[in-house]
Formats: structure tokens, C-alpha cells, sequence
């Protein structure tokens, strides 16, 4: 390696550096997060009082940095990765992207409670009224046909098989077992936390579980590849990077690669359930309503109506109006990121077959990355700047499945659906609608919430 490539190389690792430094205290959650007792409180009142967040809260609530001066770093940092690394470079203009995203940020963070903070929401992570890329559909209208399918009669009695009887301190241990046989490597915490909302959250190299919940099975296998083989695991892969160091922390622009990366997962283990699938489908719905001025008990009510329980209709209703305002026309949109990340993702790994390059396939594992930076970061792999990911789910280990998998989709792709589909209901027009199975099932609401 020649001096000129070593010291670019040293260059790009200490902007990284930079970079992770600067974003580590904005911490967008955390800052948003509503307390526990607020869903107490509102429950108590059949949803009939409108939650007690309004913007004095959030001023009550220190974000814990200075704003301007943040700013004024991050905005020094771009001029000095265009000035070192040169306003083309590839690698470069990646880090710049996501410096401008935490730029974003900062302003998402100040404006909490008021109207700005939807506007600011809306340029990080899109609105549930955006188009899927390359196709004349909006992501509330994936939602809406999701969320029918997933609600359908056939999916509530499929649901009742997936009773919650794991305790949390049982799934704390069954879970930590599972990932670290996973991650060999590496020493994975998983614990009980009383200071979570929802029923698991993940952070850094740790699996937070809520000590009050109740766990099925099913939600354990979520767990163990959605949070574990995904986040986990691509902050594991970007810490290992020597110099694209940025790779284990990630802007808003990389929610959407991530959590579809995570969705697809489920789908390819098997992992999921209609209850989950449909949480995720009814993101989409309630970010669209508080996108066009519902309010908070309106937008709870619509899933009341939707035969979602009281906890499962509040908590898909608090997730989208964190940080925004529970009287609407601003809320926290990054929950479209589901359902759009799941649609790039599966129509990534389609092209890449298409296109005859497969192996591109593995480098959505690399880090913390968006779908658009694969190709750069793909070279800047073949040139030895950027490692291959240590931890890789099986089927991408050995992609020669997902090739078949995805080769067959694209073939039927042309396929008419619709006809070969009434084809087969005809033949199903005789039978009765409901398996006689489910007449043996208890018939008790579980709640599906997952992070």
C-alpha cells in the first residue's frame, strides 16, 4: 500500500470517527419517549382524555446537547471530509449525507411538540402518502392492503395459537442463549429493564426485554432475527470496519434498509405471525392519519373499530405521535420504514439476481448503511477499505437459496395473478369459512407489540 493510500485511508477513519463522536449524543428516542404511566392514565379513561404531551413536556425534557454548537461541528466536519477527501469522492459523499442527516436531526430534536417537528420528520424518513420507488402505488396504500389481509378472519384464529406464557426473566435466558451461539465472537447482553415502553428494545450490543411483559414463542423467534441477526448484527459487522468506522452507527436515511432488512427476516424464518405483520402494516395507517390532522384519540378509535385491543390500539397510536402533536398534523413518521424498507429490500436483492451480481447481495449486512450506498461500498470492499460482515444469517451466508427463492418470484413476476387466484377460490366456494380447529382455541386477545 503506497503512502498516499494509507494516509487516505487514515483520513477516512478519523472523519468517521468524527462523525460517530458527534451523533452518539443524538439520541432520537430516547429524547421523544413518552413515560409508562401516560398509557396507564389514558387506558384508566377508556381513551376518552387526550394524552398530557404537549410541548411544555418536551421543554421539561433537556435534549442533553447544545444545539447550536452541534450544528456549527457537523457543518465543520462536511467542509473538512469535502476538503480532505475531495467533493467527489465517493466514500466521501456518503459521510457527507449522513452528516447533513444528523444536521436534520438536531433541528427534528428542537422542535419537538410543535408543527416543524412533522415537517423535519417527513424529509428524514418520507410520508405514508410517498410513492414506492418505480411504481405508481403510496405506501398508505400498501398499508391499507396489508393491514386487510393480515386482519382477515383466517389470521385472528392464527394469532390465538401464539399465547404468551414466557415470563421475561425465562426469555431474557432463552434469548441470550440463542444470540450468543449466533454470535460466537462476540458477548451479547440481553436484560430486563423496567424503563421501556414496549415490550423489547436494542441498543448498541445490548437487548433490553420490559420485566412486566409476557412472551410467546413466536415473539422470542422475532426477536432473535429481528433485533439479534439484523441490528445487532450489523452494528457488530460495523464496528469490526477499520476504516469506514461510520458503518456502526446510523442516520435516519438508513431506518428504512434496516428495519425492511429486519421484516424481511421474519419472512424468510418463518418467524412471524399475522398479528406482527399486521402491526407493522397499521404503522402506515396511523402515521397517514396524523399526517392529515387526526388526532391522538381519533386515530386510537380507528383501531378500536379495527377490533385492536385497547393496549395494542394505544401503543400504535403513541408510537407514530411521539414527539409531534397529539392534536395532529404533526407526528414521528418513521414507522412507514417497515413496510417501505421491506419492499427496497426484497426488490434489491431481485436486481442483483436480475443483473447477474448476487454477491451484492451479502453487503446489506456490511453495517449501518442505505440501500443506494451498496454499490460504493461494494468497490470500496473489493479494494480492501471495507470488510466483508462477519455475521451473515445463513441464507446469506450461502445466498444460493435466496437466488433460487427471489429467481422464482422474478420469473412469475409476469405472471396474472388475479386469474390464477380466482381460479382457486372457485374451487374454495363450497367450504366452510371457519376451520373447525380453531372451535378448540381459547379465544383470548394477545397483545402483539413488538419493537
Amino acid at each position: 500500500m503506497s503512502q498516499v493510500e494509507q494516509a487516505y485511508l487514515e483520513q477516512l477513519r478519523e472523519l468517521s470517527n468524527e462523525l460517530f463522536r458527534l451523533q452518539s449524543r443524538l439520541q432520537i428516542l430516547d429524547a421523544i419517549k413518552w413515560p409508562r404511566e401516560e398509557e396507564e392514565r389514558f387506558l384508566a379513561n377508556k381513551g376518552n382524555v387526550m394524552p398530557a404531551i404537549d410541548q411544555d413536556y418536551y421543554h421539561q425534557r433537556p435534549l442533553g446537547f447544545d444545539a447550536d454548537d452541534t450544528k456549527a461541528k457537523l457543518a465543520a466536519l462536511k467542509k473538512t471530509i469535502r476538503k480532505r477527501l475531495g467533493v467527489r469522492d465517493p466514500l466521501g459523499k456518503i459521510l457527507c449525507r449522513n452528516v447533513e442527516q444528523f444536521y436534520l436531526v438536531v433541528d427534528l430534536l428542537q422542535s419537538r411538540g410543535t408543527v416543524e417537528f412533522g415537517q423535519v420528520s417527513q424529509r428524514l424518513y418520507g410520508s405514508a402518502s410517498h410513492k414506492l420507488h418505480g411504481d405508481r402505488h403510496t405506501l398508505k396504500q400498501l398499508g391499507d392492503r396489508l393491514s386487510y389481509l393480515f386482519s382477515l378472519p383466517a389470521a385472528r384464529r392464527i394469532n390465538r395459537q401464539h399465547p404468551k406464557t414466557v415470563t421475561a426473566a425465562d426469555a431474557v435466558d432463552e434469548l441470550r442463549h440463542r444470540l450468543n451461539r449466533y454470535f460466537h465472537n462476540d458477548e451479547i447482553l440481553v436484560r430486563l429493564s423496567d424503563g421501556i415502553v414496549s415490550d423489547a428494545a436494542v441498543g448498541g450490543d445490548t437487548i433490553k426485554l420490559n420485566s412486566d411483559a409476557m412472551f410467546s414463542e413466536a415473539d422470542l423467534n422475532v426477536y432473535e432475527v429481528h433485533e439479534g441477526w439484523v441490528h445487532l448484527g450489523t452494528t457488530l459487522n460495523g464496528r469490526a470496519q477499520p476504516w469506514a468506522t461510520w458503518l456502526r452507527g446510523g442516520s435516519p436515511r438508513v431506518t428504512a434498509t434496516q428495519e425492511g432488512l429486519a421484516v424481511l427476516l421474519e419472512m424468510l424464518t418463518l418467524s412471524s405471525t399475522p398479528g406482527r405483520a399486521r402491526r407493522i402494516s397499521d404503522r402506515v395507517t396511523a402515521v397517514h392519519m396524523a399526517e392529515n390532522g387526526a388526532d391522538f384519540i381519533e386515530v386510537y378509535r380507528h383501531f378500536r373499530e379495527q377490533n385492536l385491543s385497547e393496549k395494542d390500539s394505544y401503543r400504535v397510536t403513541q408510537r407514530v405521535f411521539r414527539g409531534g402533536m397529539v392534536t395532529g398534523g404533526a407526528c414521528f413518521t418513521k414507522d412507514i420504514a417497515y413496510v417501505r424498507g421491506y419492499v427496497e429490500n426484497i426488490n434489491f436483492i431481485r436486481a442483483a439476481i436480475t443483473a447477474g451480481m448476487p454477491e451484492l447481495i451479502p453487503m446489506l449486512f456490511v453495517g449501518k448503511l442505505a440501500i443506494e450506498d451498496i454499490p460504493v461500498l461494494y468497490q470500496a470492499h473489493r479494494q480492501g477499505i471495507v470488510q466483508a460482515p462477519q455475521y451473515l444469517p445463513p441464507m446469506f451466508d450461502d445466498y444460493s437459496g435466496l437466488y433460487a427463492w427471489f429467481g422464482f418470484a422474478t420469473g412469475l413476476a409476469g405472471i396474472d395473478l388475479k386469474g390464477v387466484q380466482r381460479h382457486f377460490q372457485h374451487l374454495f366456494r363450497d367450504l366452510p369459512t371457519v376451520d373447525p380447529i380453531a372451535e378448540f382455541v381459547d379465544d383470548t386477545e394477545f397483545d402483539e407489540n413488538f419493537s
